[in-house]
């Protein structure tokens, strides 16, 4: 069984802008908002997302990340939030959700991906490929989106 590279695409997507969609209508104070029994909230769930997609693609591929190491710093694995996170920092995330997803489809496109260095995730899923990164990312996305949403109600109560 194949699995097409275009439908994992059009999954990320779709799961980056229901992610989107969740976060319309609550203020900053929920986003950031940590709730009792949770390590983390719904901003670093969706900025985790944002830079695993570019340490799983990019760094794991020796190619430069397209976002700044400042955020990698803040929403990587093992990473919880310290601060409160501004609309500034949040409308930033935002717009490179589906920009760099974007990104990453033209650069499959333009075959820049010749070398990867094989990673096991946490899942002990092993990645040898860009092509194995993309679909591993659906599911963990999925994964982090059912975070958000589950914090979503808390917050919003």
């Amino acid at each position: 069984m194949v699995i097409e590279k275009d439908k994992c695409i059009d999954t990320i997507l779709a799961s980056r802008n229901l992610f989107l969609k969740l976060m319309d209508g609550l203020t900053i104070e929920q986003l950031n908002q940590v709730p009792e029994g949770f390590n983390n909230n719904i901003i670093w769930n969706f900025g985790h997302v944002i830079v695993s997609q570019q340490i799983l693609c990019y760094k794991l591929a020796g190619l430069p990340m397209k976002i700044d190491a400042s955020y990698v710093a803040k929403y990587s694995k093992g990473t919880k939030p310290e601060t409160f996170l501004d609309e500034k920092e949040l409308e930033f995330l935002k717009g490179q959700s589906i920009g760099l997803i974007n990104e990453l489809v033209a650069d499959i496109e333009k075959n820049i991906f010749t070398s990867y260095n094989n990673y096991t995730t946490s899942f002990n899923v092993e990645l040898n490929s860009v092509d194995d990164a993309v679909k591993f990312i659906t599911m963990h996305e999925g994964l982090h989106l059912g975070y958000a949403m589950a914090l979503k109600r808390i917050v919003n109560r």
